[in-house]
């Protein structure tokens, strides 16, 4: 269990809780999915809770390499860090949803936080999106060895084609020699824990499926592509596993989850072809990260 890693991120009873509420709460509400609900986020809000127990998102901060398309880019007239690719409005849906369909106690507002910050190891669970042109530091990858050694799970998500996943080893993947990464086998509790998934469901961002009707990322939108469209068009469901095999790190490779997340307000069709599949496999994700 995570509470028996952990010497600071939360007392052993606001952990146990923790786990308590999400792992039983989500076992006995509907699927988000059979219907459009449109979550719309700008225009609700969840009601704070005032419980020290609740359960915060964590989006880690970080620096990329390049400039212009590499490191940052413009969209929806505004510029954007690599680091901050969804954000916050994938992480206002997701919240909302926990919210709206299990007994879960969340954080209305999710939070930013460097991988050197101490206040990490209050946290079990955090976030990285599109790291594709990421550089850690050595001061990062050290908070981020110990945050793992201490029970920590990291997600990994919205990283396509050869070039970044290289990005991923170079950056998270070669931590320590005897931490190895793997595919996540086909009946491995992560597409299982809540609800029964084939495989981890392949998400495209909608601005690309609005353009192509494909479900993955044209290759040109992301670094160096290589292969084609054949470098892109499978997920690769990956895992870094230290030598006890515990997963510690989960990366959705191939596949952009959170846009299932941020976007599914803004077309019936999407939701309900990708949007349901994404909460489902997001649903598993936290699951299993806050009870192992």
């Amino acid at each position: 269990m995570v509470c028996l890693l952990f010497n600071r991120i939360l007392p052993h009873r606001r952990l146990h809780a923790v786990i308590l509420w999400l792992a039983v709460a989500l076992l006995l509400v509907p699927a988000v999915g059979g219907r459009y609900l449109n979550a719309d986020t700008d225009g609700k809000a969840v009601t704070p809770s005032q419980d020290s127990d609740s359960f915060t998102f964590v989006r880690i901060r970080y620096d990329s390499i390049g400039g212009y398309n590499e490191s940052w880019y413009r969209y929806e007239g505004r510029d954007w860090q690599r680091w901050e690719t969804d954000y916050p409005r994938a992480e206002k849906n997701l919240i909302y949803r926990l919210n709206e369909l299990t007994s879960m106690k969340i954080n209305p507002d999710p939070i930013v936080l460097r991988l050197t910050d101490e206040r990490l190891l209050d946290h079990p669970f955090i976030f990285m999106s599109d790291i594709g042109w990421q550089q850690l530091s050595s001061p990062e990858r050290a908070g981020l060895e110990r945050y793992l050694q201490r029970g920590g799970f990291l997600w990994v998500d919205d990283f396509w084609g050869q070039a970044e996943w290289t990005s991923f080893m170079q950056n998270i993947g070669t931590l320590r020699p005897d931490w190895t990464v793997r595919s996540i086998p086909a009946g491995h509790p992560l597409l299982a824990i809540v609800y029964p998934m084939k495989q981890c469901p392949q998400i495209p961002a909608r601005i690309f499926y609005q353009q192509t009707g494909m479900p993955w990322d044209p290759p040109f939108a992301h670094r160096a592509p290589t292969g084609g469209v054949s470098g892109v068009n499978r997920v690769r469901f990956m895992g870094l596993f230290d030598k006890q095999d515990r997963l510690m790190v989960v990366a959705t490779h191939n596949t952009d989850i959170a846009d299932g997340w941020e976007r599914e307000g803004e077309s019936k069709e999407f939701f309900e072809r990708f949007s349901i599949d994404s909460y489902a496999i997001t649903i598993n994700i936290l699951v299993y990260a806050l009870t192992h």
